[in-house]
């Protein structure tokens, strides 16, 4: 896991697991090309947390639609986050919603990379 935290040291928990996984087979050079993309594409686990609070206060679904689930942030707009109950979940779950999204930006950036 240090060539994760030497490349990429904001990354947490299991972001960091998973990195480390993605890295294991690249070289240097490589890894790091990777991490720059990856950083760049990357979504903030606290922009989403304070995306749902905005959701929670004011505008339902900010969240959603930054996370790419744009169908789920037009449901949850004309709904007002499923009558708050989506949006308070989503602030629950913030930080998985982060790393699914991550996950699938990690995968896209490496097909990419082939």
């Amino acid at each position: 896991m240090a060539r994760v935290i030497d490349l990429f040291p904001e990354a947490t928990g299991e972001e960091m697991v998973y990195l480390q996984n993605i890295l294991k087979d690249m070289d240097d050079e490589k890894a790091k090309q990777f991490i720059n993309i990856y950083r760049a594409r990357r979504k903030e686990p606290m922009l989403i947390l304070v995306t749902a609070l905005i959701g929670f206060v004011a505008l339902a679904g900010i969240h959603r639609f930054i996370l790419g689930h744009i169908g789920m942030g037009i449901l949850y707009f004309f709904t007002a986050g499923l009558c708050l109950i989506g949006t308070i979940v989503d602030l629950v779950n913030y930080q998985k919603l982060a790393f699914e999204a991550n996950q699938k930006v990690a995968n896209e950036v490496l097909v990419m990379m082939r």
